[in-house]
Parts: structure tokens; sequence; C-alpha cells
């Protein structure tokens, strides 16, 4: 179970290689060569004790114009040991596996962001021996997906967007989409993605809205995530029942999308003990202008 956002930033390359080559090649313009195949490496750059080293994710794409190593690395916040540490695991890689290091960092932060992307410079002051130059993937380059056919298209993809941009007023469309686009893969693969976002769902707004969302999604269910979900709604009062969870969702989601919910409103919901009524107000919650729209024939 992933349980923060740190490793979830770098995981969901390791389940889906492709997207990483796709960032590369669609976010950041840099033309690298369409890999054929993936294999997951050790990540333990170690040479000699006590100094240990470990990269976040590294993977070997084989390309028609030869091998790359792709090294993801997580970062929450600038880390200045980071400066040290980027250019020994770029050196580490090359002389030990003969291939081309690739460094890509990946931020939920636009400061860590602009931090990351500097060039550092090792030797001489303008004319250093060493350059690295990290390609940097976060709020600035991510895109917004917030259209369900664009989510559909690129799910994994649309998942990374969640997982960058998944707060303030944008939060609702991006997350509305992504739940949508879920449908259309297979459900273990799915059930993945979503504990990827949930884990990088730092406003608490937005992650009980995702969360009320993956209840209408079955396969939810099945995955040790739901255990904590439905824990924290026997906490709050909120798990009595089927119905009275679906209607706590159904209330919830309007109001996370700013639709006002008047007293009749909210009382016809809670009052309502049809499972599949409540199920049908759920779909459209995610969708209503007005809370009456719920129960438009």
């Amino acid at each position: 179970m992933v349980g923060s956002t740190h490793e979830a930033l770098h995981r969901i390359f390791q389940k889906d290689p492709a997207l990483l080559t796709r960032a590369l090649q669609g976010v950041l313009q840099v033309p690298f060569p369409d890999p054929y195949d993936f294999a997951a490496m050790n990540v333990d750059l170690t040479e000699v004790e006590p100094v240990e080293r470990r990269v976040d994710t590294l993977l070997r794409a084989e390309t028609g114009q030869g091998a790359y190593l792709l090294v993801v690395e997580s970062q929450g916040e600038p880390d200045e040991r980071k400066r040290g540490s980027w250019p020994y695991y770029l050196s580490f890689l090359y002389e030990k596996y003969r291939c081309e290091p690739v460094l890509i960092v990946v931020t939920q932060n636009r400061a860590t962001a602009r931090w990351a992307a500097q060039p550092i410079h090792l030797g001489v002051r303008g004319c250093p021996s060493l350059t690295v130059r990290p390609f940097v993937l976060g709020p600035d380059n991510v895109p917004v997906i917030a259209d369900e056919g664009a989510a559909g298209r690129d799910v994994p993809l649309a998942v990374l967007s969640a997982m960058t941009h998944g707060r303030g007023r944008q939060a609702p469309a991006i997350l509305e989409s992504l739940a949508a686009a879920l449908r259309t893969i297979d459900r273990d693969t799915a059930a993945v993605f979503v504990q990827f976002v949930d884990s990088c769902l730092a406003d608490p707004r937005a992650r009980q809205m995702w969360r009320d969302l993956m209840t209408t999604m079955q396969y939810f269910w099945r995955h040790p995530l739901a255990e904590q979900v439905r824990e924290e709604g026997r906490e709050e009062g909120i798990g009595l029942g089927v119905a009275k969870e679906r209607a706590a969702t159904v209330i919830r989601l309007l109001r996370l999308r700013g639709v006002p919910v008047s007293d009749s409103v909210r009382e016809r919901v809670e009052t309502c003990s049809d499972l599949d009524v409540l199920a049908l107000w759920v779909e459209r919650a995610l969708h209503a202008e007005r809370a009456e729209d719920l129960f438009e024939r």
C-alpha cells in the first residue's frame, strides 16, 4: 500500500514506465527515442559501506538508439544535499552500466520545481568540469486534465495530473474526470492508481471528495485503502449503514463542488433508504448545477 506523496510520485512510473517517456517527449519536449522495452532495476547505488545512496525509481529503457537509465527522484522540498548526490547518481550509473543516465525530478511544489531545474555546475566558475541539468515535472508543466475525454485517452497522465494539481478550485473537475476514466481500465490497475492519487491529495476537502467518488466504484472496496476509509467513516459516524453512507456522499459531493444544498434537499437525501436511488443521486451529484437536479426524472 502506498503511504506517502513521496512514494506515489515516483512509483506511478514503475506502474507505467511508458508514461515517463510520454512525459519526457510531450511535457518536457525532450527528443527521447521511443523505447521498445523497459526493465526495473535495483535502486541501491551503495558502493562502499557505510555510505548508502538510493534513488527513488530506476528504469532501463531499451530504444533503437541504445539503452537509457531513467532515474526518477520524488522531491517534496529543496534539499541542497541533492546538488551533490544527483551528479554522483548519474556518474555512478554510467560507470557501472555504460548506459546514458537521465535524471527526472517530480514534485507538486512550484518553488521546489524551480530549485530542482537549476543546473548543477561542478568545477571552475564559468568553466565547469561537470554540469547536470535535471528534467523536472511539476505544476508548471504537467498538464491540467479536467476533461473526461482527455483523461480517457491517457489515464496514467490523468493520474499524474491529479497527483500534481489535485487542490484548489480545479480539483473537482480533475478528480471527476479521472474517476470517469478509471472505469475504462482494468480494476486492478485502477485500484493502484486510486492509491497513488489518495496519497498525494494534501487538501482534506479534495481527499474527501476523491474518497467519496471512489465509494461509487465497487473495485475500490477490494483495495487495502478501503479499510482505512471505512474506519474513518465509522469514527466520524458516517458508516452507520450503506444508505446513510451514500446519502452523506451525495451531500458532500454537492458541497465540495460549490453547489448550495437547502435544508429540504438535505432532508430528502438523508431520509432516502432506496440504495438504487441513492446510487443514481451520487452519479448526478458529480454534474448537477443545482441540488434540485438530483431529483429530475
